[in-house]
């Protein structure tokens, strides 16, 4: 029984008995013959071995390089396409007496490319050792989120998705492919957080979905669920409140999450229902958030934590603003001293700035809702301390918000209120935020 050709150049070769060093001398010859014809200088084209054997073989993608495909044509009449595809059903012609034949050639050849398969994929790969580096880098990163300059976390968090990104391009090994999408998925989520505090918008809700689509390729829940949930705060963010409800809805559907992350759902949630005016929702939603104690934990959240984390002081910091949308004094009042508290109570060195900035705006904030004009100052004296790269989208909002209320009844014509309002200016205009990102602090925090 006669070998089938893989493609009817394999089958055309055949039947003329060429052997390689045949078809080389040719090919060589028909480029040759090529290039006069055309009127150019004479043609130096030849073909390796070793592509000759995947020519015929079937193991090309597309069309050879120039001058190939017109030698090839020249050679046999056919189209390039034609020869380098199956025979399609064609029979050898009868009247032509062949074999395939193997020689040292063919046997060499064969193991040349056996050696280079097996080569190639033991190079796609990369050390397990590069992807730990990977992995321990994003945890630090994450970790010293709030204690680090927020332009050095953009500039690192660029860099490791960058690495992530490189690891994809150089493994196809499934395991470590998962690994390298699961840091990919978490080096967007910091950038779109930074991206947010650094006053873009845009950029963080791209850099999230971004971050959602790397863990739906590896079915990570717990990314999955952090990347939704961003992405339905930056739509509350961008005014549209009933879409961060669907959002975090959609992010409470995936499996795997830890109290932590249930948790952080839940305070988007209330802080969405605030904003469509909905207190009872949102005040469930409060609850629902400080009563969770199931001890269930992810590996992301719990395991990686930092910006991923949702502490105590960083809850209590989120319902202060969701009072505060509706219009709890008190409540927000409250919550925004037990974050300050919860703060303060951590080592010097692990406190973070942003979430205590924020606090202390709505501790103002909540004060001016009562009309106490000394307590708000008080309240505002630690934020205005904060250095300008601190500011981020989040405090500048807040003070937005703050400088609304100056100008309004009771306060209104005041020169304390005057002199603050300017000061909450000044703060506003020096901040990074401000500077980088494409407009003004949004108003619906307020």
């Amino acid at each position: 029984m006669r070998e089938r050709a893989r493609t009817l150049l394999q089958l055309l070769v055949w039947e003329r008995g060429w052997t390689y060093d045949r078809f080389r001398r040719e090919y060589e010859k028909a480029a040759r013959e090529l290039a006069a014809a055309a009127g150019e200088p004479p043609s130096t084209a030849t073909v390796e071995e070793q592509t000759f054997r995947r020519w015929t073989a079937g193991r090309v993608r597309g069309l050879p390089n120039r001058p190939a495909p017109a030698v090839l044509e020249y050679m046999f009449g056919r189209s390039v396409r034609d020869l380098l595809s199956p025979p399609n059903g064609l029979a050898p012609d009868p009247s032509v007496k062949y074999a395939p034949t193997i020689n040292e050639s063919d046997l060499a050849m064969t193991a040349r490319d056996a050696a280079a398969h097996a080569g190639d994929a033991a190079s796609l790969s990369v050390p397990d050792m590069t992807l730990d580096q990977l992995d321990d880098d994003i945890v630090a990163l994450a970790r010293g989120y709030n204690r680090t300059s927020p332009v050095e976390v953009f500039r690192r968090a660029k860099e490791l998705l960058g690495i992530a990104q490189s690891m994809l391009e150089r493994t196809q090994v499934p395991r470590q492919r998962e690994r390298a999408y699961l840091a990919a998925g978490q080096s967007a989520a910091v950038l779109s957080a930074i991206s947010f505090d650094l006053g873009s918008l845009s950029a963080a809700v791209s850099l999230s979905r971004t971050s959602a689509l790397y863990g739906q390729v590896i079915e990570h829940g717990p990314l999955q669920a952090y990347s939704h949930g961003a992405l339905a705060f930056l739509a509350f963010w961008s005014g549209r409140p009933a879409e961060a409800v669907r959002l975090v809805r959609t992010a409470q559907q995936y499996g795997g999450l830890g109290d932590t992350a249930k948790t952080r759902l839940l305070v988007i949630e209330g802080r969405a229902y605030g904003h469509l005016g909905n207190q009872a929702a949102a005040e469930r939603a409060v609850r629902s958030a400080l009563d969770l104690s199931t001890g269930a934990r992810d590996d992301l959240h719990d395991d990686v934590g930092g910006e991923f984390a949702f502490p105590d002081d960083r809850v209590a910091m989120s319902n202060a603003t969701t009072y505060l949308l509706l219009g709890d004094a008190d409540g927000a009042e409250e919550a925004a001293k037990s974050a300050l508290q919860l703060v303060a109570a951590k080592p010097d060195g692990q406190r973070p700035l942003l979430i205590s900035t924020q606090a202390h705006v709505d501790l103002a904030r909540a004060r001016l809702l009562r009309g106490e004009l000394d307590g708000v100052q008080a309240a505002l004296e630690p934020a205005f301390a904060v250095p300008t790269e601190w500011r981020g989208a989040g405090t500048l909002e807040r003070m937005a918000a703050v400088r609304i209320g100056l100008s309004r009844e009771p306060f209104q014509g005041a020169s304390e209120a005057v002199q603050l309002g300017e000061q909450i200016e000044v703060f506003t205009s020096e901040a990074s935020a401000n500077r980088l990102g494409a407009t003004s602090p949004l108003a619906i925090e307020g």
